[in-house]
Parts: structure tokens; C-alpha cells; sequence
């Protein structure tokens, strides 16, 4: 039977050790452990599991419902989820073909108003009067039964995009600490927790905030291992003991996204995003790999949750993905 390491599963399938972890903790896959071996193994069944789990997060299915599907063996309550999936998906396509179908209109009025050189005003189009149907507009005639809520409901059933936010961080001073080894994340979190707890940060500093990175990066280390490091914010003048590391942080401007724990793939489309800018481009660090080239990852409410002991760090699906850019050269 062939085993694959924690990096070689994530090399191969694009997914980060901390996301294979909590599958694991979900109880999707199941990892095992060899003598000669300090870190996790899986095997066939274990990547055949992965790879399904792949396949469903592609067809947009959640963890939960991917946690029904394969311990469903009966398979009803499976058929009954997919069926809800559909009717989902077909909002969506109605959606979409509402907002293709008035912007289809748009166009060609635009075309009409461009080659009689006259002004379009969208208040004042008898063809587009569908838009401000739900309006308080009695005098306007409505060609086709499209309201304003309806167009309201396509645009909210189709915005579930990730949307990108550029964010300055200002200098300042933080407490870390950094630790490489078996669940880097977990232990790292762990002594962070403590340190929060312990100090009283939150009644100290109500507005501090939590961040981390790969420290390296996954792959960086020939042993197949990785480290992570969390800042904390805290007061310029408040003693630091060990492990925990007093450091100054120089802020910058970054590219941010947010996304549900632990969808992490989603920084190749915060990359994306940047690498395509025009207004933007990367300004990683020159550590490089070393340190995820100086990108962040925010858990939001974290030190407030720490505080207050709550299991899971208190409020699960929220994070900041940070990238660091600066203004692109004209």
C-alpha cells in the first residue's frame, strides 16, 4: 500500500496542510503514523476520501454536506441534499438570466442612443421602465413584470463572490510567537491563547488583533515539516515574558479578503485579483517562501474569543487574507 506525506498529499492536491488537518478533525479523511516517520501519512483510502471531498467542494457543496454524503449509507438523506442543491442552482440560472436579459436591453438602447447621438437616460427609457418597476414611478409603463425586488433578489442571490479591499495597517507593536514542528497552527494558537488569558490583553488593548502566517511555508523544509507564527497587537509599553517574543511591526498597505475557515485555496484568487489589478501590484517580502512573502492571515474577534475562552476560538468562518501591494507603475 502507498502512503503520501502531509506535503506531498498538499503538493499534489493544492490543499494545505492546515486544511487537510481539519478535515481530518471533521472526520473526512483519517491519517496514520509510521515509525520511521514523524509526521502524518495517508493512505489510499485516506487520498481516495480527499479527492472526492475535492470534487464535491467543487461543486460548491459545503464540509456539512460533505460530511452527509459519505457517511450516508443508505443514501436518502444524500438524494434529498442534492435535490436542494439543484433548486438552488436553478435561482441562480433564473438570476442570471434576468440580469443578461436586461442587460442585453441596455445595450442595444445604448446602441440606438450612440447612432442618434442623443443622451440615454435610464429613469426616462420606456424599454428598460421594467428596472424601476417597484419604484414609486405611476406614470411609468411597464413592458414585461419585472420589479425592482426581483432584481434585488438575482443580485443577492448571485453576489456571493469574495470581494477585495485595500487596507493600510499602521506601524506597531505586537507579541509573537513561532513554533515549527507537528500542528504549527494548533501550538502556536495554544501559547497565544494563554498569552491573552494571562496578561488580561483584551481589558488592556479592547482593540487587539490576532494575525499569522506560515513560518516557513509548507515545502520550504526537506523534512517534509512547516512552522507557523501568530502577532498579537499589543500596548507599546507592556512587558512581553517568554516564549511569547516583544516585536516592532511596520504596517503597509495591503489587499484583503475575507473567507469562511478554512477555505485557504482562496489565496490564489486574492493573487489573482492582484496580479490582475490595474491599480495594484505584489509587494512581497524578499523572505520569499520563508514567510509567505510578508502575507497575513487575520482571525477576526480572535483575541476578544480568547479571552474569553470560548471553544474554537468563538467565532468560526471569519478571516482575513492580507496580501501586501503598492501602487503598479503607470
Amino acid at each position: 500500500m502507498e502512503y503520501l506525506t502531509i506535503s506531498q498529499v498538499s503538493r499534489k492536491y493544492g490543499v494545505t496542510p492546515r486544511m487537510l488537518r481539519y478535515y481530518e478533525k471533521l472526520g473526512l479523511i483519517k491519517a496514520g503514523r509510521r515509525e520511521d516517520y514523524a509526521y502524518r501519512i495517508y493512505d489510499e483510502e485516506a487520498v481516495r476520501r480527499l479527492q472526492q471531498i475535492l470534487i464535491f467542494r467543487k461543486l460548491r457543496l459545503s464540509l456539512k454536506e460533505i460530511a452527509v454524503l459519505l457517511g450516508d449509507t443508505k443514501q436518502g438523506e444524500s438524494l434529498r441534499l442534492v435535490q436542494d442543491k439543484l433548486a438552488e442552482l436553478d435561482d441562480e440560472i433564473a438570476s442570471l438570466t434576468l440580469i443578461r436579459r436586461l442587460l442585453k436591453q441596455l445595450a442595444r438602447r445604448l446602441d440606438q442612443c450612440r447612432k442618434q447621438q442623443i443622451h440615454f437616460e435610464l429613469l426616462e427609457d420606456g424599454e428598460l421602465a421594467e428596472i424601476t418597476g417597484a419604484l414609486a414611478f405611476p406614470k411609468t409603463s411597464i413592458k414585461e413584470n419585472v420589479s425592482m425586488e426581483e432584481l434585488n433578489r438575482a443580485g443577492e442571490i448571485l453576489d456571493k463572490t469574495l470581494s477585495v479591499r485595500i487596507l493600510r495597517l499602521p506601524p506597531c507593536t505586537v507579541a509573537a510567537y513561532h513554533y515549527i514542528g507537528e500542528n504549527p497552527e494548533e501550538t502556536v494558537g495554544d501559547v497565544v491563547t494563554r498569552f491573552v488569558q494571562e496578561s488580561g490583553l483584551y481589558e488592556k488593548k479592547p482593540d487587539a488583533r490576532m494575525f499569522g502566517f506560515n513560518h516557513p511555508n509548507p515545502g520550504v523544509l526537506e523534512n517534509g515539516g512547516h512552522g507557523y507564527e501568530d502577532w498579537v497587537t499589543i500596548p507599546e509599553d507592556m512587558e512581553v515574558k517568554a516564549p511569547m517574543e516583544k516585536r516592532k511591526f511596520s504596517g503597509g498597505l495591503y489587499a484583503v479578503m475575507t473567507i469562511p475557515f478554512p477555505e485557504f485555496q482562496l489565496w490564489e484568487n486574492l493573487t489573482r485579483w492582484v496580479n490582475e489589478s490595474q491599480d495594484f501590484e505584489p509587494a512581497y517580502s524578499q523572505l520569499g517562501e520563508e514567510n509567505m512573502g510578508g502575507c497575513l492571515e487575520e482571525h477576526l474577534n480572535w483575541v476578544y474569543a480568547a479571552h474569553n475562552g470560548w471553544k474554537e476560538d468563538g467565532i468560526p468562518g471569519q478571516i482575513d487574507l492580507m496580501l501586501p501591494v503598492k501602487l503598479r507603475e503607470k
